[in-house]
């Protein structure tokens, strides 16, 4: 009676490892985890591979039934499956830590991730900082708890991964107002949009943690699939490149070593006029305001 936590990669149904196949097969109920990630693959490949009914745990599931997910392993063997690695996302902890709570044995089995898979554009993973999170700015809520972060890490010459917003099974809640239980359509945000948030988000605080048309940059789409795409450029640069279909990521460049920009050489916008180790200005700036 074990709860399983298996990380399915990032391509599709045959990215699991042997290991998670076999932990699949043996459980009795098998549940997809679609609020944190999407996979690139409709629910039926993945039964018919497993050959497993996948009971599909979007936002309120999650949120609202996750009981229904581990109590089950009380009586029998229960798989969660999470698109990348299961250990990436605060949700799969707080599920991990409630059937610890009731003596359920919980077992992970991992998998490729966009934490790691972001090396695949030549950037150095451990010159990685802080990983942060970018929201969607709305018309009266525009947060920028991530820029600190992002001007840590510079000031360190590192490197920030930054994860985008995805948008699934929101409410809507004018018509909530109206007595209707309404969702509003699926929105994944794209490296253009997370581009125009950096450059405002700069504009607002004026903490020079990057420099919009010379900061080093790298988008990247669908890491894992055959047809992932990496643009390097600087963010003004990237916010009006063609990524294609989500999901998206970034990377905010911090110091770049001679080898990684030979390597991202390929991967440049036409003509970009990014600088390669601005965060040096940014630093001597720094200090001479302090």
């Amino acid at each position: 009676m074990v709860l399983y936590l298996i990380g399915l990669g990032l391509g599709d149904e045959k990215d699991v490892t042997v290991r998670g196949l076999e932990a699949i097969k043996s459980c009795d109920k098998v549940f997809l985890e679609c609020y944190t990630s999407i996979l690139s693959i409709q629910k039926e490949k993945l039964e018919e591979f497993y050959g497993k009914e996948v009971i599909i745990a979007d936002r309120d599931f999650v949120e609202c039934q996750a009981e229904d997910i581990y109590l089950p392993a009380k009586e029998g063997n229960v798989a969660m499956l999470v698109v990348g690695d299961p250990v990436c996302a605060t949700t799969h902890t707080d599920i991990m830590i409630r059937a610890f709570e009731l003596d359920i044995q919980v077992e992970l089995i991992h998998n490729a991730s966009a934490m790691g898979a972001a090396g695949c554009c030549g950037l150095q993973l451990y010159t990685f900082g802080q990983t942060i999170s970018i929201p969607f700015f709305e018309d009266n809520w525009r947060p920028t708890s991530f820029y600190p972060k992002v001007k840590y890490n510079r000031g360190g010459g590192m490197h920030t991964l930054c994860l985008l917003d995805i948008k699934v099974k929101e409410p809507d809640f004018e018509a909530m107002k109206r007595g209707k239980i309404v969702y509003q359509p699926p929105r994944y945000m794209s490296v253009n949009r997370a581009a125009e948030q950096l450059i405002e988000a700069e504009e607002i605080e004026g903490g020079k943690a990057y420099n919009p048309s010379e900061t080093l940059c790298v988008g990247m789409a669908r890491l894992g699939q055959k047809d992932q795409c990496i643009i390097a450029g600087t963010l003004e640069e990237l916010k009006d490149a063609d990524f294609g279909k989500p999901l998206h990521c970034m990377v905010i460049c911090g110091e770049v070593h001679d080898l990684e920009l030979k390597f991202l050489q390929k991967y440049f916008v036409e003509g970009s006029k990014y600088k390669a180790n601005d965060h040096q200005m940014f630093m001597e700036e720094s200090k001479a305001s302090a």
